[in-house]
């Protein structure tokens, strides 16, 4: 579910709370939908325990996720209704400006970079 690049230059529990903001606002999560434990998101990256934590933590003091006694976090209700394409858009506004900035610093033309982003776009993760 989560792609984390620990040699970016943005702290991991910022990275998690970024895709999870984008994937209930995309609609990928659900309201009351469950998020892996700490521990499995932990293990599964070879991250602190400490990092997922924070993150889960912000992003329940945000109101997107909410902590089910015995079960582990949970996307909110009220997070559920954030998914309107205005939100979606400010949500991805930053790193197509920064997309924008590195293609003008390095001279690319606009034309091939968004042929490239659309092969991207279609293409499975990963890949």
């Amino acid at each position: 579910m989560l792609h984390i690049q620990p040699g970016a230059a943005e702290p991991i529990y910022r990275q998690i709370m970024e895709q999870v903001r984008r994937l209930v606002a995309g609609g990928q999560l659900q309201a009351g939908q469950e998020l892996p434990s700490v521990r499995e998101v932990a293990s599964v990256h070879a991250i602190n325990p400490m990092t997922v934590s924070k993150a889960y933590s912000q992003l329940e003091g945000e109101g997107v996720l909410e902590r089910r006694r015995g079960k582990g976090m949970a996307v909110a209700a009220r997070a559920a209704g954030k998914g309107s394409a205005g939100h979606r858009w400010e949500l991805i506004g930053p790193g197509l400006q920064v997309v924008a900035r590195q293609a003008r610093e390095l001279e690319l033309p606009a034309d091939e970079v968004l042929d490239r982003l659309r092969r991207l776009m279609k293409s499975e993760p990963g890949e």
